[in-house]
Parts: C-alpha cells; structure tokens; sequence
C-alpha cells in the first residue's frame, strides 16, 4: 500500500499542476458568469478526470492485469510510450511556455489570457459568452482531450489495479486521486463563490505566481513521472 502511495504521489501532481487546467479556468473566471461558469467547469473537469479514472480500473480489470503472476508485456509497452511521451511533453511544455506564460500575469480579459497562451485554442476567446453548458463540457473535454492528463489518469489507473488491493481500496485510492486531482480547479472556484467580487485581488496574485511557475514545475514533474514510467517500461521488456 505503501508503494502505491509514493508511485501515486507523482501523477497525481501532474493533474494538479496541469497548466492548460488552470489557465482555462483563469479565462472562465474572468468571464461575464464567473460564478455559474466555474461551477460548471468545475463538474466538467471532475467528470473528465473521475471519468477516465474509472473506466481505465474497468478496462484493466477486464484484461486481468492484477491477477497475473507477472503483468502482461503490453502494460510494459504502455508505460514505455508513456514515458516517451512525457518526456517530449516535459520538453515542449518548458521551451513554449517559458516567455507567453509569464505574459498572463498582465492579462485581464478572457481574450488577453488566450492571446498571451499558444497552449489555449483560439476558439476559447469567446469564453465570456459561454454559458454552463459549454462551460461544462470545455472541462471535460480539457482533461480527456489533454493527452498529458490523460496520461497521467491512465497511470494511476495502471498502478492502482497492479496493487493488489481489494476493490474497495482501489476505489478509496482512486476516489483519493480524484479529489486531490480537482483541488486547483476546485479552490479557486469555492473562492469566487463565497467573495464574489472581493476574490479578484487575490485570484490576480495567485494567477501572477501561476503564470510565471507553471511551466517550470509542470515540465520538471513531467520528468520525474516519465523517467518512473520508463524505467518500470523497460524492467518489464527485459
């Protein structure tokens, strides 16, 4: 159980410190409905992440990766890929992000907060018209579309069905990743609703730090998370 937690700790951070995540919900919450807004990316960020979490411990208990002696070759190319991935990922996320990120702390308007992101799609600059349901699926669809999130899901899933457990301890440490993952989306959301106007001091301070550290951290996680996938890929082809 314990391993589970330390191999858990890693993803489980790189869903928290995604910045495509955050600086979308920058943008929602600089919008015209910035409360109803963010409740309803707020859901949709949860159903993506809950979502995926949950059928990928389906899928992999259907492939009865658990109950094998030793796991099956495929999971060993899975995390191979994975950490490739991440690793590229790390790569791109740091070089692209370095100089526009930083440009965020200046912007006020949902239209200034995508101009200063190459990772938001240009269509989110109309996000100060959208209403809750558009909202609600921008936030699922920013998860299970965001490959390194996905990847991130699909991990924990990875290590969670490999732990052994029983079924109610998986889905406690999956219900645990969860919640943890929606923290950042959450936080800020629950700010605005109880401060309304009075939390854009604060959310401005905090999007400053965000817009300037992200990336750095993001990009280091993303190392760290691809070189355990790696090394665990390739003991398995071995």
């Amino acid at each position: 159980m314990t391993e589970l937690v330390f191999s858990l700790i890693p993803v489980t951070l790189g869903v928290v410190l995604s910045p495509l995540a955050i600086m979308a919900l920058v943008a929602v919450l600089l919008s015209e409905r910035a409360r109803s807004n963010g409740i309803a990316y707020l859901l949709g960020w949860l159903v993506g992440l809950a979502g995926l979490t949950v059928v990928c411990l389906w899928l992999f208990d259907v492939f009865e990766v658990h109950a094998l002696a030793e796991p099956p070759l495929w999971v060993a190319v899975l995390r191979t890929v994975i950490g490739v991935f991440l690793f590229a990922a790390a790569v791109w996320v740091y070089r692209k992000g370095r100089v526009h990120i930083a440009q965020m702390s200046n912007a006020t308007t949902p239209q200034e907060v995508v101009a200063a992101s190459p990772q938001l799609p240009g269509w989110l600059q109309t996000v100060s018209t959208f209403k809750p349901a558009r909202t609600f699926l921008l936030g699922i669809g920013l998860f299970v579309l965001n490959p390194v999130d996905a990847s991130c899901a699909i991990i924990a899933a990875l290590d969670i069905s490999l732990s052994g457990l029983d079924a109610s301890a998986q889905m406690l440490f999956a219900a645990g990743f969860i919640v943890i993952g929606a923290l950042p989306i959450a936080l800020p959301v629950l700010y605005v609703l109880a401060r309304g106007e009075n939390a854009q001091p604060l959310l401005d301070r905090v999007r400053t730090w965000i817009a300037g550290n992200t990336h750095v951290l993001n990009a280091a996680l993303l190392l760290v998370i691809g070189a355990i996938q790696l090394q665990k890929g390739i003991a398995g082809l071995l």
